[in-house]
């Protein structure tokens, strides 16, 4: 049975956005788990921020509709209160002090005045507070953002491509961040990226998102397995094992410079592999699993090596 509405923080029905052109979305139907970290992945161009922009009331669909924990958008757009966002670069004032820029939204948005201490806190710029803006660092304007971002105290953060121009202390700020976010505060969190390598690093579950359309969702290990498994195989003699492993079936590549074989297999079926070959007269000296990258994974999906290149 399928979980009911309300254990979801996002839930899209098949979500339509065209655009003069031919871009925009088709029959998007998300399903963002609470408290998870959801990495929304696609290239460039996917669909991404367009999908992003319609979960927060920025655009309106052609068609579809928009849960946000539980709660119809159309209906009740006041949901939105509950939802924090970080949709490109930040808005900031950059002659003011970061304290300053968040006291200005904290009156507007009428939250309590200790919350611009404890966001400051929460993404460790409490140092730097009464610095002025147009002085931070690029990481440092981000966290200022997500600081904007939480100031209402937030169930569901919203990010779209927050790592953009960080460097990678930047992106391994960010990634410990959103791990603690996650961790301490059960916050769920969607955050979209064409960083497949670092989306590998901190998200529970995924969504591709490609031509506008999504080609896969769900948790991580669910994506392993849709994967293709391969193991490697050290063989002695490697001809004669490669003879036998092609005309049983098996898709098998042979190393340049050495006797591995790569073989299509699943784990599963190792031990009755190495039987088989043993039987064959063929030693099985070493074996490695290995595990697809989500880059590979990716270009598995799509069928599209210059995307997964523009992905990497």
């Amino acid at each position: 049975m399928p979980p009911a509405s309300s254990s979801w923080a996002i839930r899209t029905v098949k979500l339509r956005k065209h655009y003069r052109g031919g871009q925009g979305i088709q029959q998007v139907s998300l399903q963002v788990p609470r408290g998870s970290i959801y990495g929304f992945l696609g290239p460039n161009g996917a669909g991404k921020t367009t999908t992003i922009r319609l979960l927060l009331g920025l655009l309106q669909p052609e068609y579809g509709s928009i849960e946000l924990l539980g709660q119809s958008l159309q209906a009740r757009p006041n949901v939105l209160a509950k939802v924090g966002a970080l949709v490109e670069a930040p808005s900031l004032y950059p002659h003011l002090s970061g304290r300053r820029n968040l006291e200005i939204t904290q009156r507007l948005r009428g939250v309590a005045r200790q919350r611009v201490a404890d966001v400051l806190d929460i993404t460790r710029l409490a140092a730097a507070a009464d610095r002025r803006v147009g002085e931070y660092s690029l990481g440092m304007r981000q966290r200022l953002g997500i600081a904007l971002a939480l100031l209402g105290s937030p169930e569901l953060l919203i990010l779209d491509e927050p790592t953009n121009g960080l460097d990678p202390a930047g992106i391994a700020d960010l990634r410990q961040m959103l791990h603690k976010f996650a961790h301490d505060s059960g916050i769920t969190i969607l955050v979209s990226s064409h960083l497949l390598a670092e989306v590998e690093q901190i998200a529970t579950h995924v969504g591709i998102l490609h031509g506008g359309e999504l080609r896969f969702q769900g948790s991580i290990d669910e994506l392993r397995r849709h994967s293709t498994s391969r193991v490697r195989l050290l063989c002695s003699p490697p001809e004669q094992a490669a003879t036998w492993l092609n005309q049983n079936g098996f898709s098998c590549a042979t190393g340049t410079t050495d006797s591995w074989l790569t073989i299509a297999a699943e784990s599963r079926q190792v031990p009755r592999l190495i039987q088989h070959l043993f039987d064959a007269g063929v030693t099985v000296q070493d074996l490695a699993l290995e595990q697809s990258s989500l880059e590979t994974m990716f270009f598995e999906l799509t069928g599209d090596p210059t995307t997964a290149k523009e992905v990497a």
